[in-house]
């Protein structure tokens, strides 16, 4: 009996060892600018942004991986094992929503993602100057990118823009405003402004809405009928002619 029990000790030992080790894996985190967690990062277009990845609790080399969206960045050698840095320069407003993520990578499940937060006030500015006929339609349209998400007003000749039911239609997205005239009529002529507002700023377009008198238009059986008519009255006049000069022949 003592010598079984003697030889189920050595039995043990590694199974002991198997779940310190695992223990110790599954402790093995990272951090992104001290962020263990995933982190929306709020910046300005223009000054460059650092992101700091850091293998924590790692007692041996850990390489690491940068992916911008579903693309990975190449990284030097130098900058790839336990700690590793890149850098966004300049920010840009495309940048804005971009997604930056650090990985593990014997384990890319272990990662730390940050959201690039790019605040900018909108853009916009000029004028435009349209003709439309009497009793037709006009868009106005505004594009104007911002975040945060603009607001938008409508003005006509500098006083708030009275909207008609049935007459006027607005349509927005996060970056396009616009401004719909159904059947326009002489009292549309004016100048329509449009004032796209953020917390960081303002924009501004002017558009200068001039209605032309309606066309006449004629109908197209009555166009086609006096095609008709003097058709026929030239081939009559033709066939006439010609008995005449056969006679004096």
């Amino acid at each position: 009996m003592a010598q079984r029990s003697s030889l189920a000790v050595p039995c043990e030992v590694p199974v002991l060892a198997v779940c310190f080790l695992a223990c110790v894996a599954t402790a093995l985190e990272l951090s992104v600018n001290n962020h263990a967690a995933d982190f929306s990062l709020s910046t300005l277009p223009g000054p460059p942004v650092s992101l700091s990845c850091l293998v924590q609790n790692s007692s041996q080399a850990e390489e690491l991986l940068w992916y911008r969206g579903d693309g990975q960045v190449d990284l030097k050698d130098g900058n790839k094992v336990n700690v590793s840095n890149i850098c966004v320069s300049p920010v840009t407003e495309s940048d804005n929503g971009v997604t930056f993520t650090c990985k593990l990578a014997r384990d890319k499940s272990v990662q730390v993602s940050v959201i690039l937060d790019v605040q900018f006030p909108p853009q916009l500015t000029g004028e435009e100057s349209l003709r439309i006929e009497e009793e037709k339609d006009v868009t106005l349209s505004c594009n104007a990118k911002s975040n945060p998400q603009a607001q938008t007003a409508w003005y006509k000749n500098n006083t708030p823009l009275i909207l008609q039911q049935n007459h006027h239609q607005l349509y927005q997205t996060s970056d396009v405003f616009q401004l719909s005239i159904i059947k326009v009529q002489k009292s549309d002529n004016g100048t329509y402004t449009c004032v796209v507002k953020s917390s960081l700023g303002e924009g501004r377009k002017d558009f200068h809405l001039i209605v032309e008198d309606k066309k006449p238009v004629f109908p197209k059986e009555a166009v086609i009928a006096a095609v008709v008519v003097v058709t026929v009255t030239v081939l009559f006049g033709i066939v006439a002619q010609k008995d005449k000069i056969f006679k004096v022949w």
